[in-house]
């Protein structure tokens, strides 16, 4: 990383490498900011492979400070800006976290977290503006290819989060693969980042894969998605990458008709069921959202939809990548039949080496040459990949498995439906039974439980169709990378069988 970033600053220093707001950072001085502030950090008193945390929302000092962190020869330690005190300290426990580096908005979570167990240093945003300005320097320590450079903490879509490691040679490799083909990156590409950089998309696809390239990322604060339009158009961006509700988003701004997003060729979207209306939207528009199934784990994306199969295929996830395999597996470990349903498996150079101090999670999720991802899924004849579910959100009803994602497609379809997660609901007769939580539109009041289940009723089978439905007005709790926060729902809505009524 210091090497590109180096390599960069020197053949085209005056070139913006990143964009936020009015702020911007060419490539000159985001080197040299990032070296000042890696020297300093080793001469606090880290040493190379010491963890570091970084905590702070969108602000120009996250690069920077992110960078620095590797440049010094430490371990980076993204720490999601919505953290509460005793999250925190799981993480600093887990990582093992030397010094964390706060913005001051959350300097006080960062305090209290350091309270709460073994301490450690605590740097506000201060020391990294402190050296923003100053002589040129070329500080960076360089580590064997193989060392962590970062560990990623899991977004905790499904229960607890582990430490995910990732090296120089992981990310290299990486960025290699998304760069081989038409539809990938390309070196001096225009990315918009509209999620937290504290997560993979924002990290890996967004900070380090422009470093390496040498493109120029324009980071958003939180996404307004009128402005998010605007600026595809201002600065001709290229690249684009988050969940459904993103692209939703955008695609319902006032700008967005009249728009011209031309300029993008790499669009990537996963993380929930992608609405084929939304597809359609968005290719009338001249771009196709390439559909993604991916995780921490594989480098952020295993496998992503071709685009001359977009829209021939609106529920694949594409056959893998060009070194990277996804394959269907049954638990006897033998490889699933086309159209047979499994365990997604995969392997290729940009898998993660293991979990960070957890060598149990790693040999459980590392089996003969495969990561097992813990989701169902089929292929087809052709091998196309296409995501059922996870195998915790499973619902398990007198013995027959169903999937909230079906659900949650079938229902997302209804007109006034804004969002809305499936969950298992407790029951005496079949020990699991669906839940549908709805958020409905503002102001629209042609929705009620009954359609809810009529609708159902004419595209599911009997027992997959929801004995109860809750509507509600306002959104449900998402995670900060976008998805959402199924524990978070399950958690709110422990009780629905006291709370409600059957509905069926």
């Amino acid at each position: 990383m210091g090497a590109a970033l180096s390599y960069w600053a020197r053949v085209k220093g005056e070139t913006v490498a990143i964009r936020l707001g009015e702020d911007t950072l060419t490539y000159r001085e985001l080197d040299h900011w990032s070296s000042r502030l890696a020297r300093r950090l080793r001469s606090a008193g880290l040493r190379p492979g010491d963890r570091v945390g970084v905590l702070a929302p969108n602000v120009l000092q996250w690069p920077v400070a992110a960078l620095a962190v590797i440049k010094a020869g430490l371990v980076l330690v993204p720490l999601n800006a919505r953290l509460k005190p005793a999250e925190m300290r799981k993480i600093a426990d887990d990582a093992g976290i030397s010094a964390v580096l706060a913005d001051p908005t959350l300097r006080s979570v960062a305090d209290e977290a350091a309270s709460l167990g073994t301490p450690f240093e605590v740097c506000g945003f201060e020391e990294v503006d402190a050296v923003r300005a100053g002589e040129p320097d070329d500080f960076r320590f360089d580590r064997p290819v193989d060392e962590p450079i970062s560990v990623i903490f899991t977004s905790g879509s499904t229960g607890m989060s582990k430490g995910v490691i990732l090296t120089t040679r992981t990310l290299m490799a990486i960025v290699f693969e998304n760069t081989l083909t038409e539809e990938g990156f390309r070196p001096g590409s225009v990315s918009l980042l509209v999620l937290p950089l504290a997560f993979t998309p924002g990290l890996v696809y967004g900070l380090l894969m422009t470093t390496v390239l040498g493109g120029t990322l324009i980071v958003e604060p939180e996404l307004n998605p009128e402005h998010a339009v605007e600026l595809i158009e201002r600065h001709r961006v290229q690249a684009l990458f988050g969940v459904p509700l993103i692209f939703e988003a955008m695609a319902r701004a006032d700008a967005f008709d009249s728009a011209d997003l031309s300029s993008l060729r790499t669009a990537l979207v996963g993380g929930a069921a992608v609405p084929v209306d939304l597809l359609q939207r968005w290719s009338a528009k001249g771009v196709l959202l390439r559909q993604i199934y991916g995780m921490t784990e594989a480098g952020g994306v295993a496998t992503a939809t071709l685009r001359a199969e977009a829209l021939d295929h609106p529920d694949s996830c594409g056959a893998g990548s060009i070194f990277t395999e996804v394959r269907v597996m049954r638990e006897d470990g033998t490889l699933a039949e086309p159209g047979e349903s499994g365990e997604l498996v995969v392997r290729g150079p940009g898998v993660t080496p293991g979990y960070w101090n957890d060598p149990a999670s790693t040999a459980a999720a590392m089996r003969d040459g495969w990561l097992h991802s813990g989701d169902i899924g089929v292929a087809d004849e052709a091998g196309r990949i296409k995501f059922l579910d996870r195998k915790k959100d499973l619902i398990i009803s007198g013995g027959i498995n169903i999937s909230p994602v079906e659900l949650e497609v079938v229902i997302g379809r209804m007109d006034g439906v804004v969002e809305v997660a499936v969950i298992a609901v407790p029951d005496e007769r079949w020990g699991e039974t669906p839940g549908a939580i709805i958020t409905v539109a503002e102001g629209y009041e042609g929705l009620d439980e009954q359609r809810v289940v009529q609708h159902c009723e004419k595209v599911l089978s009997d027992y997959k169709v929801p004995r109860y439905v809750v509507l509600r007005s306002e959104p449900l709790p998402r995670l900060p990378s976008g998805k959402l926060d199924k524990p978070a729902i399950r958690e709110q809505y422990r009780d629905l069988a006291d709370r409600y009524i059957k509905v069926r």
